[in-house]
């Protein structure tokens, strides 16, 4: 066979036994990506349909990623795929044994299958992950450069209180100096980090892993997750993060013609966002009473009027699936915007705070020098 792919899969994975594989993908991380994450699948879907599409027989591609691959892990995972089908299974049926892909893959390559259209399918699934994965890198640079700016400026006014506060302390003690409030509440904060500093880091290394155990209780998600889509800026970029990707997955399923109502319910199951599962929940049982998509959204607050009328549109033309192709077009280009937007405006307001704080610790050690001085004097 002279095609052949060049290994795709990142080089980060542990060398463990498929069953350990196994446990491990079933508790999968996508932010982190671990397990059979998004980048994986990516790659998995990408180069499947493109070996389908070139007339491979589907067992025979399988075999050829299972020895592209540089890890033992992935090899065996799948060579194991292989003799599922080879007993008699559908690759549908292959995917659903495995819990790290979703009833939304799923039920897409089972009607790949059935339709014959299963190269287009994996080429669509593959599209669609990566698609995500470039909205999570959009979300990651939007954070990282204020994130990098904060952490710097939080070591630089901790430096200050605990290094340069003291001296000035030091000065004006020692000419009993009477200092202004500003300046005793700046040295408490510095005699506060000296003693404390050590009980902060833990106290916020346990927030940090309480808010990770809370954040598997579904209540506190719904909060979280409401009160993220209540935020000036930071809101709107969350909202149309999670509306690219559901009219990404709708566009994937009507082009997979699969029913309304079924492709509202797997959308609604693949998606992690709180505000658009209800949303996608009342759609969901409009639909079912007997409403049409258009007015299945109409009184959700998440959707906005030009959502409904583009579905209206596309129900009278019978082009839902160019409509939604349009809309997850948009919505793309509307979140590179506004990931720009949002690295941009978040930028100068965490400078401006922390330049003000460290104002504040200047001004209140340059107060005491004016007496300083006239005491000298």
């Amino acid at each position: 066979m002279g095609f052949k792919l060049e290994p795709s899969i990142p080089k980060s994975e542990t060398n463990q036994s498929l069953e350990g594989l196994d446990r491990l993908l079933k508790k999968e991380i996508v932010l982190f990506g671990k397990g059979f994450g998004n980048t994986k699948k990516e790659h998995f879907y990408t180069e499947l349909g493109v070996l389908v599409k070139a007339g491979i027989h589907l067992r025979e591609a399988l075999q050829i990623l299972s020895e592209n691959q540089k890890k033992k892990n992935l090899t065996e995972l799948y060579q194991n795929m292989v003799e599922d089908l080879d007993a008699g299974q559908s690759f549908y049926q292959v995917l659903r044994k495995r819990r790290f892909f979703t009833e939304y893959e799923c039920y897409s390559v089972q009607i790949g299958e059935e339709s014959g259209r299963l190269d287009e399918i994996l080429e669509e699934l593959g599209s669609f992950f990566g698609t995500k994965n470039q909205q999570r890198k959009q979300l990651i640079n939007a954070l990282t450069y204020p994130a990098i700016i904060f952490a710097t400026a939080f070591l630089v006014v901790v430096f200050m209180l605990r290094m340069v506060v003291p001296m000035f302390e030091d000065i004006f003690s020692q000419n009993q100096v009477k200092l202004p409030v500003l300046t005793r509440w700046i040295i408490a904060a510095s005699h506060g980090i000296e003693k404390y500093g050590l009980l902060a880091l833990l106290l916020l290394a346990g927030g940090i892993v309480s808010f990770r155990f809370f954040l598997k209780n579904e209540a506190f998600q719904a909060k979280k997750d409401a009160f993220l889509l209540k935020l000036p800026i930071w809101g709107p970029f969350i909202k149309c993060l999670y509306l690219a990707q559901f009219t990404q997955a709708m566009h994937l399923l009507t082009t997979s013609k699969v029913p309304m109502i079924e492709s509202v319910k797997m959308t609604r199951k693949m998606i992690g966002f709180h505000p658009l599962k209800q949303a996608l929940s009342h759609m969901e049982s409009r639909i079912i009473s007997g409403d049409n998509l258009a007015e299945s959204v109409k009184d959700i607050p998440l959707f906005d009027a030009k959502m409904a009328s583009l579905m209206k549109v596309a129900e009278e033309t019978n082009q839902t699936e160019y409509i939604f192709e349009r809309l997850q077009s948009q919505y793309r280009s509307d979140l590179q915007q506004k990931s720009k937007l949002l690295s941009t405006l978040m930028e100068p307001v965490i400078i401006v705070f922390v330049g003000a704080f460290v104002g504040v610790i200047l001004v209140s050690m340059y107060l005491p020098m004016f007496q300083l001085s006239s005491v000298l004097g």
